[in-house]
């Protein structure tokens, strides 16, 4: 035993650069799993300037010193964060408001959907009918206590929020104006010569980089996409869903179909199955079409090539061991898991 694991150590880690890069994964993985809450500002805003590096690098290539260019992009963002917050705010709280107060008439209009169901099904029972209606409000009454007890820790989190808003857009300023002294700095840490961490990196920023400002635009895209033709064909609440709509594109294939649910169960409640029931899913179906058949292609044609299992799985993975974040950095740390793949010495590439 002792002589198979030394072999299988002398195959894949005799080169030193494959010990430096499993020390450092190891390392980042640990740190966040450990000290993730606590470093979530911080990550989010070496993200936000990891997206913002590419527009100041723009503005410097437009002799602008990176010093100016810095603080055009950051105030910039920091602008379109808050109109986007203070127009869409008001707009979404009072579409969800108005949806809690119809909560209860889309229930019972539901319920008499299912008790009609043994009239036109008759391999139904009334039996299992009424088990479904108990098992619904069961899982209501539970959703209504969450409710709850997130409404009493909603001034904690708002406070968070407030820290966040403030801490975040500092950290961004100093990670992008004195990029060059962090990455100096970090240097001390590295071997001198190239290896397969640097090979790694190189790969992994490729691909990540156009990968993450690519899903941003997708998420604005469709999400505005979705909203014109829903308030065009009069459905309420076009702005809630428009925003889950474009938030579900972060969950590649598994997010657009589970969106699609809430969508027509909204545009049924509505209007029925009539022609404007139609009308809605028609288009609704045309953007994520259009979203997956060009869009998509168009923004990611030099990023992530993976098999659709695979991001799927990574999906599941990541989302289960770090929740919003991890679903959202699904496809980079599966690129990353790639990439070190592909990089990584074998005994067929030594000889």
């Amino acid at each position: 035993m002792i002589n198979v694991l030394r072999s299988w150590y002398n195959r894949h880690f005799s080169d030193p650069q494959a010990v430096i890069l499993a020390l450092i994964l190891i390392f980042g993985f640990t740190l966040i799993a450990l000290m993730g809450d606590v470093l979530t500002p911080v990550i989010a805003a070496v993200v936000i300037a990891y997206v913002l590096e590419g527009v100041v690098r723009k503005l410097c290539h437009l002799k602008i010193p990176r010093l100016l260019s810095v603080i055009v992009v950051v105030v910039g963002f920091v602008v379109l964060l808050l109109v986007l917050m203070l127009g869409l705010s008001p707009l979404i709280s009072t579409q969800l408001s108005q949806f809690f107060l119809e909560v209860p008439s889309m229930l019972s209009k539901g319920q008499e959907v299912l008790i009609s169901l043994p009239e036109d099904y008759p391999f139904i029972s009334d039996a299992q009918i009424q088990d479904m209606v108990s098992l619904i409000n069961t899982e209501l009454a539970s959703a209504g206590q969450l409710v709850v007890s997130q409404s009493l820790s909603s001034v904690v989190n708002l406070f968070s929020i407030l820290v966040y808003m403030v801490v975040v857009p500092l950290l961004v300023f100093f990670f992008l104006k004195d990029k060059q002294s962090i990455l100096q700095w970090l240097s001390r840490f590295h071997p001198q010569q190239d290896g397969l961490a640097t090979q790694v990196w190189k790969d992994v920023d490729k691909k990540i980089g156009s990968y993450i400002r690519g899903k941003l635009l997708e998420i604005v895209v469709v999400g505005i996409a979705t909203y014109i033709p829903l308030k065009i064909l009069g459905l309420q609440y076009a702005a809630l869903l428009c925003l889950f709509v474009g938030l579900s594109v972060v969950i590649p294939y598994v997010g657009a179909i589970a969106i699609t649910i809430p969508v027509a169960m909204l545009a049924y409640f509505q209007f029925g199955l009539g022609y404007e029931f139609l009308y809605i899913m028609l288009a609704y179906l045309i953007v994520q079409v259009l979203d997956g058949n060009v869009l998509v292609p168009l923004l990611f044609s030099e990023a992530v090539d993976m098999h659709p299992a695979a991001i799927i799985i990574a999906v599941l993975v990541f989302g289960a061991l770090w929740g919003v974040w991890g679903v959202f950095f699904a496809i980079p740390l599966a690129a990353l898991i790639q990439a070190v793949i592909t990089a990584w010495p074998s005994p067929n590439r030594m000889v």
